[in-house]
């Protein structure tokens, strides 16, 4: 009985261990990627994986493709730097306290939220 009861102690532990990450470290993933990709320019990443669809329509409803939208409002930012503050996620929906600045601008506090889209997070709203 009890080699039985430690069998399935062992096995549950073991399976805990593959889980994978939580969705709060899934959110933290995207906005570092989010700093990544908007540091480095690359706007392609920005679009294809970091944004929501719901967002990236409301850039296409200015007239422009999502990458010259985001090459026209960053392409000028230097140096963006990203502090990732307190997440929370709460069944479809996560919101982050960021704090963004950059070179000869202003620092924000903001609030990003994050939704779920094919098992990632992707920003829905920059705040």
């Amino acid at each position: 009985m009890r080699r039985a009861l430690a069998a399935v102690v062992l096995a549950v532990a073991l399976a805990g261990c593959g889980a994978g990450p939580s969705d709060e470290e899934k959110v933290r993933q995207t906005l570092d990627d989010f700093g990544k990709a908007t540091s480095s320019k690359d706007y392609q990443a920005l679009c294809d994986h970091i944004l929501a669809p719901a967002l990236i329509e409301k850039l296409k409803q200015v007239g422009l493709p999502c990458e010259v939208a985001l090459q026209q409002s960053l392409g000028e930012v230097k140096d963006p730097r990203i502090t990732i503050g307190k997440i929370t996620v709460k069944g479809n929906l996560a919101k982050a306290e960021v704090r963004t600045s950059a070179s000869g601008q202003q620092p924000s506090q903001d609030t990003v939220e994050l939704v779920p889209v094919d098992g990632s997070w992707r920003i829905s709203s920059l705040g």
